[in-house]
C-alpha cells in the first residue's frame, strides 16, 4: 500500500510537469500586432471614402468634392441616386480600374510595313516570292529569249512606257505614310490650352451685388435682378447637374469647367440646359428666380476642387 501511494504521488507530479511544459510552449496570438498593422491601411482607405452624415444628399456630396454625381453613382454602384443611408461609406475618388481605363495607350508605328503592289498596265502580273509576298515581275513570262534580229525588232516595237511606270509606282508606294496621331493625342497648342486650369471668368448676371462670400457662411455671392433675367455661364464647360436635389438652392445648375473648377447657379425660375450638355462662356443657361429663396436673386458659387472660394477674387472688376 505504501509503495502504491508513492507511485501515485510520482505520477501526479509527472502529469503536472507535462501540463506546465505544454502551457509554456503555447504562443499567444499577436492581436495587438495585427490591429496595429490594420490601422495604416484603414487610414489610407479613408482618403478615398466619405461617410454619409445626416442631411447629406448624393448631389451635395458631389458638389463638396468637385465631382459629377454620376461618377459617384458609377463608383459606388448606386441604384437610386435619391436614396443614400446615414453611415454609408461612399468612394469619392476614382478607383484604380477607372483611372487605368481612361489612360491613352500609344503604340509605335511598325517600320516594316509592306509596300502595296499594283499590277502593271498591259496585264503584267505579280509572281509569288518565297514566303508568299507578291513582287513585281520584271521578266517575260516565258523566260529569256535568245538574241536575234527579229527579237530585237519586236522589242523595239513595244511601248517604252512600261519601265517608267514601274519606277513611278515604286516611288509613290515607297513614300512613307504620315504618322497618325494616337487616340486622344493633342497638338502642342491644344495641350497648352487643355493643361491650363485657370478660367477667364465673366459675371453670370448683370444685377447689383447684394451678398458677398464669407468663410463658414455664404459660400458664394448673391446678385439681384428681376424674374426672368438672364443667367449666363461664367465659363465654358459641361452641365453636370440640373435639378432641385440640393436643399436651399432651389432650381440649380452646376457646370464643370475642368478637373479643378465647378460653378453653381441657384434659385432659378427656369433652367434652359440639360445634364451632359456642353455650354460656352456667356451662354444663357437659366432665368433668374426665387425658388427656395426669400427674393429674386442669383446665388453664384465657384468651387475649386469642391471647396467654395470667393468669386470676387476670380471675376473681373466691373
Amino acid at each position: 500500500m505504501k509503495d502504491q501511494g508513492i507511485f501515485r504521488c510520482h505520477a501526479a507530479a509527472l502529469a503536472l510537469l507535462l501540463v506546465l511544459a505544454g502551457c509554456a510552449s503555447i504562443t499567444p496570438a499577436p492581436l495587438d500586432e495585427r490591429s496595429a498593422a490594420a490601422k495604416p491601411a484603414a487610414a489610407i482607405a479613408s482618403k478615398d471614402m466619405y461617410l454619409v452624415k445626416k442631411g447629406d444628399t448624393l448631389y451635395s456630396i458631389a458638389l463638396d468634392h468637385g465631382l459629377d454625381y454620376k461618377d459617384l453613382v458609377a463608383w459606388n454602384a448606386i441604384e437610386n441616386p435619391n436614396r443614400i443611408l446615414i453611415g454609408q461609406s461612399l468612394r469619392v475618388r476614382a478607383p484604380a480600374s477607372a483611372v487605368a481605363g481612361d489612360a491613352v495607350v500609344v503604340r509605335p508605328i511598325g517600320t516594316g510595313a509592306a509596300v502595296e503592289q499594283r499590277p502593271l498596265p498591259g496585264g503584267a502580273a505579280a509572281a509569288g516570292a518565297p514566303g508568299g509576298d507578291p513582287v513585281l515581275k520584271r521578266e517575260p513570262k516565258a523566260g529569256k529569249e535568245a538574241y536575234s534580229e527579229q527579237a530585237l525588232a519586236r522589242a523595239q516595237a513595244q511601248p517604252k512606257t512600261a519601265e517608267p511606270v514601274v519606277a513611278a509606282v515604286s516611288k509613290a508606294e515607297a513614300k512613307p505614310e504620315p504618322k497618325p496621331e494616337a487616340p486622344g493625342e493633342a497638338k502642342s497648342g491644344d495641350m497648352a490650352a487643355a493643361g491650363s486650369e485657370e478660367i477667364p471668368w465673366i459675371w453670370p448676371a448683370s444685377g447689383k451685388l447684394i451678398g458677398t462670400f464669407s468663410e463658414g457662411g455664404n459660400k458664394g455671392i448673391d446678385i439681384n435682378g428681376k424674374a426672368g433675367d438672364a443667367v449666363l455661364a461664367a465659363g465654358g464647360g459641361k452641365v453636370v447637374y440640373s435639378g432641385t436635389g440640393l436643399r436651399g438652392y432651389g432650381k440649380l445648375v452646376i457646370v464643370k469647367h475642368n478637373n479643378t473648377y465647378l460653378t453653381a447657379y441657384a434659385h432659378n425660375q427656369s433652367v434652359l440646359v440639360k445634364e451632359g450638355q456642353s455650354v460656352s462662356k456667356g451662354q444663357k443657361i437659366a432665368e433668374m428666380g426665387n425658388t427656395d429663396a426669400d427674393q429674386v436673386k442669383l446665388h453664384f458659387e465657384i468651387r475649386r476642387q469642391g471647396k467654395p472660394v470667393d468669386p470676387l477674387k476670380h471675376l473681373p472688376q466691373r
